[in-house]
């Protein structure tokens, strides 16, 4: 029987001070993206959003102010997209892009800018999501799968022709930014804005989404269906019940001729076999 008059080793020693909550800055110019992508992640016990932005621009301020620990980045944002605030936010904090934008040269480019993670919506669900957040602080990247295709692709592209590698084991310099930080308020996109050809939440309007004959709720909702949300989040997020929720998601399944919401969300966005796609 051990001794039970001896003292614990470490009586007398305060409890290890909790870990402070990670901190985020949610960037993206469609205020539901942005309210629900905050509503996800404020659930979470060790994580905190401490701003939002509609732009590169207002990204840039806040991450300025805050210094946040990750910062969630759209690509495609009116004013200063996304990729133009990027060499930018990575001097500051890790930067994640998440966003509709898919296509593979963008994916690269971001890449290439500094990003530390790409995902794009309709692609993870919320706890991939929250998991990517804290991963990338630690510097642990997270691709989803279209991203991780482009990033593939890449490498194959530049792969050197067999027999032709060369041993050289010095490392390219980081590509600096084309300008400096007092000159962001007048950058112009550089990869396009919000404007004929893409909708206001970055979305490739050769989507053709009329056809599907959804209420603009029954829109909203599917746009937070495809970003991973729960019903319960959504419930949160449209300030509705999850009864109310369900409703729509069923009345959503039947015009989207859906068994599944990643059926619905391949569909909406595009992705799904025989989906009209392209830039417009």
């Amino acid at each position: 029987m051990p001794d039970q008059t001896t003292p614990h080793p470490f009586e007398g020693f305060p409890p290890p001070a909790p870990a402070a909550p990670l901190r985020v800055v949610v960037a993206d110019d469609n205020p539901v993206v942005r309210a629900g992508l905050t509503a996800l992640l404020s659930g979470r016990a060790d994580i905190t959003v401490v701003a939002e932005a509609a732009d590169g621009r207002a990204a840039w301020e806040a991450a300025q102010q805050h210094r946040p620990d990750v910062v969630l980045l759209d690509v495609r944002m009116p004013g200063v997209d996304g990729l133009s605030a990027l060499p930018h936010l990575v001097r500051i904090a890790p930067v994640m892009m998440l966003t509709y934008s898919s296509e593979s040269e963008i994916v690269q480019e971001a890449l290439r800018l500094g990003a530390g993670g790409y995902l794009v919506h309709g692609e993870f669900t919320a706890d991939e999501l929250v998991t990517a957040v804290r991963d990338i602080k630690e510097g642990r990247a997270h691709f989803t799968p279209t991203a991780a295709g482009a990033l593939v692709a890449r490498v194959r592209q530049d792969q050197p022709a067999a027999g032709a590698i060369a041993h050289d084991h010095t490392f390219p310099t980081p590509p600096e930014p084309a300008i400096s930080a007092q000159h962001l308020s007048r950058l112009q996109p550089s990869v396009g804005q919000s404007s004929p050809g893409w909708t206001g939440g970055g979305r490739p309007a050769a989507v053709d989404r009329s056809r599907f004959q959804l209420s603009a709720r029954e829109a909203e909702i599917m746009d937070l269906i495809a970003t991973g949300m729960t019903n319960q989040q959504i419930a949160a997020t449209c300030f509705i019940s999850e009864k109310t929720v369900k409703n729509h998601i069923n009345r959503i399944f039947a015009k989207l001729h859906s068994t599944s919401r990643a059926e619905a969300a391949a569909k909406w966005l595009g992705t799904a076999p025989g989906s009209t796609r392209g830039l417009g």
